[in-house]
């Protein structure tokens, strides 16, 4: 597994494997199927010899044709006849491959070498009976597969919810595996056994361990045999374990470029983290087998993910067609009914399902995490808990259950249901992170409002609770008046200093780019604490979520994912100026390149990126559209495509009911819009060259692209940079001045406004530099360093609220440096701002670890001066227990005391605020 578990695994093993088996950790040289089969049987033709090594190269065409002309000769070769019957069945030609045996069986009546292929086969294609009564008279037979047809036989029985009948005939193998002579059991043998042991880990998760030992000493003892690998990586998969799971299928891959299931193994592993090569691997499985039912069921699930509901029931059908009694193809189908609020057709796929296996309950956990992709947290909520109660072992119901009921903010019966989960699977990587999490929640405060939980790390809740607090209740004012919605309170707000642990209470693994997930009554953002100063912004990241939290909720969670993040990144532009994407040249060059998704396909670009910066474009374009709306419609039409979206309508049809518009005519109506309101910059901005996207411009080559073509953006930017460099600040001014013509909404951290202002600045010209800083702040929301920077030449200007205003916008970008909290106290106190100096004051308190006497002190100056006497005495109260000889907090003191009206009782408290702080419980 990756990594050592936190947890102990106290549980022992009820009947341990005698013999201690190491696992291999070097790269394997060479794999392949069969190989266990094949043993070290000379071989006497080239045609076989050709044969077997293209079916370990995946060369699947040669290799049935090399093969099938060597048993033209050779009749009876059962080994030959099970590497065709292989290769056949890899490429998808079942019905070939059970005439093959066919054959065979006619002209060998009493052989039952190859009943455990027929088998294989005809499970595959859904013909359980005839599947059971092949693996039968393997086992009866003693054929050379008895133990692999056992294992079969056993798992037959697993999917067909004889689950007694299944674990005892897979408890067989322990003994197996005990009473074996050293070397007596095969490599294939060894699968089988280290296959048995996967499935007895639910009842005993030890086993589990005893599964990769087995597996492992498969491949040790017969590195040619590529079934054990693949076993590994698809246990590795189950627990959440894609690093392990990614290398394992490498090294299969590796020697088989062409193996179906390897293939769709790295798909799922790219699919968990959202890369477009998923697609790319999927289609090449389904290329070598176009019948590959696996493939079939994961390309459906990616269009249930694309939302794309009609797409993905489709390709169930596809592989139902194959075999129609797949539970996995009958349960992505029953997810597409119900995602298209198809009842009955819901109800016939699941009495299917049931008809095949009465406790499937892996119907529901995936309908659960179908949900969850949909963000339909109730619903995987509701589904997970059918699957407990139909299987009280399945360990993934209960942790799909606790992780919802986390996103819910049901924290502590979460807990329960996720320590249940661990305590019955301690390998799922996923579950193991998030309870490391949890119990990290004692470390935080939780602060209270009538309509919002803040909960915050300790030591960051004094600083950050206040500005949190304050912009949350602003943004939900604004957001319920605009949508004529008010969300179920209170909203719980999660603020994380760690991105990695924000990052597994989303997905629950590390690494996810986001910097902020709305679940709807559950918010989770980056702290700033969490990213690079001056990358982030954490008030238009609140913001932003608490959109998405307006929008799932009015809609039911039906909401699309494009329109949700669409509006989202709108209403950031409708908070604060400066707030939410803006156009960069990533977003030109696609509108160029003509690489911006239609309407009825922009999902993808969120879900499966196709080309680096797609994902921000998407979010770019997706707040575009609505521009586009808002303008030409007004934003009563948002409000009624949000109902549309409630009422079950599809894109197309809330299209075509509010504006009257096919999406194509709106696609047309979009791209001239975007053409237009950026034709200057799209003349400007020159697409990289291909396979050089980090280009480097050397002088000459810079001179080379003006000389070409003056209006060249990235040129005359790049030749102002050069020479502002190099100090030479009068020259770079024409090429800075030049650039931003070009290209007047570039807020890029490299943006001539930047340079601009640092040159005016450096010559004495305050009011020019403060108006490139001014333009520069408007589109670039996290410049933390043109902030400051903008606040000081407006003060020096003599412009006090305008500085203040620039400091307060620092602020949302990182609030964890005291000095801006200093200066903006001093400001709001000359301005005559009494709430807004003492919250300042507050946070110079929280901040300051040297000189703390002092910052109570101007704390309590602040309260006195707002004439708030019984909060100004406590506070100079607590200065004084820091230093008691602190002269100008004593004359605060008698100031106080000489001052006191006589109906002001002795020793009252203060006054009781808007938010209440107490440990976590």
């Amino acid at each position: 597994m990756n990594g050592p578990m936190n947890r102990p695994m106290n549980r022992p093993m009820n009947r341990p494997m005698n013999r201690p088996m190491n696992r291999m950790t070097a790269a394997l040289a060479l794999l392949v199927m069969l190989a266990g089969a094949l043993g070290a049987r000379p071989v006497r033709a080239n045609a076989l010899e050709d044969g077997l090594a293209a079916l370990q190269k995946g060369d699947y065409s040669k290799a049935i044709k090399l093969l099938t002309r060597h048993l033209e000769g050779q009749e009876g070769d059962v080994l030959a006849r099970r590497a065709l019957v292989q290769a056949l069945r890899d490429s998808g030609h079942y019905d070939d491959a059970e005439e093959t045996i066919g054959r065979f069986a006619r002209a060998f009546p009493e052989s039952v070498e190859l009943s455990n292929s027929l088998g294989e086969i005809l499970h595959e294609t859904g013909k359980v009976l005839a599947a059971q009564q092949a693996f039968e008279r393997a086992i009866d037979g003693k054929a050379s597969d008895a133990l692999t047809a056992a294992l079969n036989l056993a798992v037959l029985d697993y999917r067909r919810g004889k689950r007694s009948e299944a674990m005892q005939g897979f408890d067989r193998f322990i003994d197996v595996y005990n009473l074996s002579r050293k070397g007596q059991l095969s490599s294939t043998d060894l699968t089988a056994v280290g296959n048995a042991c996967r499935y007895l880990g639910v009842d005993n998760h030890q086993l589990f361990k005893d599964a990769l030992r087995a597996l492992d000493e498969a491949t040790a003892m017969d590195p040619l045999n590529l079934e054990p690998r693949l076993a590994v990586g698809e246990l590795f998969l189950e627990k959440h374990n894609s690093t392990d799971a990614r290398s394992t299928f490498l090294e299969v891959l590796s020697v088989n470029p062409n193996q179906p299931r390897a293939l769709v193994g790295l798909a799922r592993v790219m699919d968990s983290e959202g890369s477009a090569e998923a697609l790319t691997l999927v289609e090449k499985a389904l290329e070598v087998n176009s019948h590959f039912v696996p493939a079939r069921v994961l390309l459906a699930r990616q269009y249930l993910d694309l939302e794309d509901y009609q797409r993905a029931g489709a390709e169930a059908e596809q592989a139902l067609a194959v075999n129609p009694v797949s539970l996995e193809a009958l349960s992505i189908l029953a997810a597409s009914r119900f995602l298209s609020d198809d009842g009955e057709g819901f109800d016939k796929t699941r009495d299917r399902i049931f008809g095949q296996n009465p406790v499937y309950a892996e119907l529901y956990n995936t309908l659960a995490d179908v949900c969850v992709q949909n963000r339909l947290y109730q619903g995987a909520v509701d589904f997970s808990r059918q699957a407990i109660l139909l299987d009280d072992k399945s360990w993934r119901g209960y942790g799909l259950l606790g992780l919802n009921q986390l996103r819910l903010g049901d924290i502590e019966e979460g807990r329960e249901n996720l320590e249940r989960s661990f305590a019955g699977d301690p390998y799922n990587v996923w579950i193991k992170n998030t309870l490391d999490l949890l119990d990290t929640f004692p470390n935080y405060k939780e602060t209270e409002s009538d309509r919002f939980l803040l909960v915050i790390d300790g030591e960051e809740s004094e600083i950050l609770s206040p500005y949190v607090m304050a912009l949350a209740e602003e943004a939900y004012d604004a957001l319920a008046e605009r949508y004529r919605y008010n969300p179920p309170t209170p909203i719980r707000v999660e603020v994380y200093p760690s991105h990695a642990d924000f990052s597994v209470r989303t997905i629950g693994l590390a690494g996810l780019g986001a910097l902020g997930v709305s679940f709807g009554p559950v918010i989770a953002i980056d702290s700033p604490s969490a990213r690079e100063k001056g990358r982030f912004n954490w008030g238009s990241t609140l913001w932003h979520e608490l959109a998405h939290t307006v929008t799932l909720g009015m809609t039911d969670h039906k909401v699309p994912r494009w329109v949700s993040e669409g509006l989202s990144v709108y209403e950031e532009h409708q908070a604060r100026t400066g707030w939410g994407d803006d156009v960069g040249i990533p977003f030109l060059v696609a509108l160029q390149k003509g690489e911006l998704l239609p309407i009825a396909e922009l999902n993808n670009g969120f879900i499966r990126p196709s080309y680096p910066h797609q994902i921000s474009n998407s979010y770019y374009q997706a707040s575009l559209v609505f521009e586009l709306i808002v303008r030409d419609y007004g934003f009563e039409a948002v409000l009624e495509m949000l109902e549309g979206y409630k009422k079950g309508l599809r894109t197309d049809e809330v299209f075509q009911t509010v504006l009257g518009l096919e999406l194509n005519a709106f696609d047309e109506e979009f791209d001239s819009y975007v053409r237009e309101r950026f034709a200057g910059p799209l003349t400007a901005v020159k697409p990289p060259p291909e396979g050089n996207v980090m280009e480097v411009l050397t002088r000459q080559a810079i001179q080379n692209r003006m000389a070409k073509d003056p209006r060249d953006f990235s040129a005359q930017l790049a030749m102002g940079k050069s020479l502002f460099e190099q100090g030479q600040f009068e020259e770079a001014l024409p090429y800075l001045e030049h650039a931003k013509l070009l290209f007047p909404e570039y807020g890029g951290n490299d943006s001539p406004y930047w340079y601009l202002a640092q040159i005016h600045q450096k010559q004495g010209n305050l009011a020019p530099a403060a108006e490139e800083l001014a333009i520069l702040t408007e589109i670039h929301e996290s410049h933390y360093e043109a902030h400051l920077t903008l606040a000081e030449l407006r003060e020096s200007l003599g412009d006090r609220p305008a500085a203040a205003e620039a400091l307060e916008k620092a602020v949302f970008i990182y609030p964890l440096e005291m000095e801006p909290h200093k200066k903006l106290a001093d400001l709001h106190r000359e301005l005559g701002r009494h709430d807004a100096v003492i919250r300042e004051r507050e946070a110079v308190v929280a901040l300051e670890r040297v000189d703390r006497a002092q910052a109570i002190y101007e704390l309590a100056r602040a309260h006195f001066e707002a004439g708030d006497r019984v909060a100004a005495k406590r506070e100079v109260l607590r200065a004084l227990e820091i230093a008691p000889n602190f002269d100008s907090a004593q004359e605060l003191l008698l100031s106080l005391i000489e001052s006191r009206p006589d109906s002001e009782a002795s020793g009252a408290n203060g006054a009781s605020g808007a938010t209440t702080e107490r440990g976590m419980r």
